[in-house]
């Protein structure tokens, strides 16, 4: 079993994320030695719990670690208040101390709201990531972001909580729904677009294969993705710098998100490949970049089967005033003006915050108008 340790170096903080095949099995064994009592409960949703819960509780086991698990309703709006509520009233009803360890079994929403419990459950108890989905293991597992949504925006309340461990089984991947899996891919791509372009030129070669199933590619890719998000994590932990460059494309993603409801029209890693896009044309249209760019990039997605424009988004989507409206909510907005990440170039992004607004709105009129 080949296993990969990438570092996450925050010092008390610090943790690895453990990237592999098989990991699930061998849960018990990874775990135990950051357990003061060989108990953990597990939080998850209930369609991880169907295809995955068994074989992680089997693992624990196996170490001689007892489990009990709570599955929550699967889908973002899970990811609120009411499902906090839920998570932290069962781990209370599980009489979980501050020394336990709780363990996130899910994608994205699971790990989110779940490791939000843990940071305020008794004032801060430990937790274990083990994401399921392509997006979570390289994007939203690691880094130490918890939260939930509210009906001002996404992940507008929430704390930074770093993880104690991070088990990315690639084995998981093999359940995601082609959608699910692309989805993921959104997140991957993103860090080729914001900081190495040489990753970005094997993603153009590999992708497809990758996403056909090839576990060497798929290892590679998470860890490459993992490799990056922690050096920028170690750089800059609570995002005063340089980990605003891992938004690229998510200040549109979140408007279009908040516009499309949370739900299944437009997923979150759609959304962000969408966004990566758009991002790409703004920075060419404020000629950051070269012009032939943003075809580039809009050609990679269209050959990985991906959303890639407005157009590709069902249903009917407001006016571009509304959708830079939304904006505005976003966690990015500071004294009053929007964070844009932008680019010079595939694998050079950089933070700006003086787009000039007749160009974004240019931008998002020009996307709507070409969705009729």
């Amino acid at each position: 079993m080949k296993l990969d340790h990438v570092h996450v170096p925050l010092g008390a903080r610090a943790y690895d994320v453990v990237i592999g095949q098989g990991l699930l099995a061998n849960a018990g064994q990874l775990i135990a030695p950051h357990l003061h009592r060989k108990r953990v409960p597990i939080l998850t949703e209930s369609r991880v719990a169907a295809h995955h819960l068994h074989r992680l509780q089997e693992g624990l086991s196996a170490a001689g670690v007892d489990s009990t698990a709570h599955a929550l309703e699967p889908g973002e709006g899970t990811k609120s208040w009411n499902g906090l509520q839920q998570a932290v009233e069962w781990l209370l009803d599980e009489k979980v101390e501050r020394s336990d360890m709780v363990v996130a079994l899910g994608g994205g929403v699971i790990g989110d709201l779940g490791g939000f419990a843990a940071s305020v459950l008794r004032r801060g108890v430990g937790f274990v990531q083990i994401p399921t989905s392509l997006l979570a293991q390289v994007d939203s597992s690691v880094g130490g972001k918890t939260g939930i949504n509210t009906r001002h925006g996404k992940n507008l309340v929430g704390a930074f909580h770093q993880p104690a461990l991070v088990l990315a089984d690639i084995d998981l991947l093999d359940s995601l729904p082609r959608r699910d899996f692309l989805a993921g891919y959104g997140e991957v791509v993103k860090y080729g677009l914001l900081g190495d372009s040489a990753f970005f030129d094997w993603l153009e070669m590999n992708g497809p294969a990758m996403a056909d199933g090839d576990k060497m590619l798929r290892h590679y890719a998470v860890h490459r993705s993992v490799q990056m998000k922690a050096e920028i994590v170690a750089r800059d932990e609570t995002e005063q710098g340089d980990r605003a460059l891992l938004n690229l494309g998510h200040t549109f993603c979140h408007a279009l998100e908040a516009a499309t409801g949370y739900g299944d029209r437009l997923l979150h890693g759609e959304g962000v490949a969408i966004g990566c896009a758009l991002a790409f044309e703004l920075s060419a249209r404020m000629d950051l970049c070269a012009q032939e760019t943003p075809g580039r990039v809009r050609a990679h997605l269209r050959n990985m089967g991906m959303a890639t424009d407005l157009a590709d988004i069902a249903g009917d989507l407001p006016s571009a005033d509304a959708l830079i409206a939304l904006m505005a909510q976003d966690k990015k907005v500071q004294d009053g003006r929007l964070r844009f990440i932008l680019a010079r170039d595939i694998g050079a992004a950089f933070v700006c915050d003086d787009v000039p607004g007749d160009i974004l709105h240019a931008v998002l009129a020009d996307a709507l108008a070409a969705r009729s």
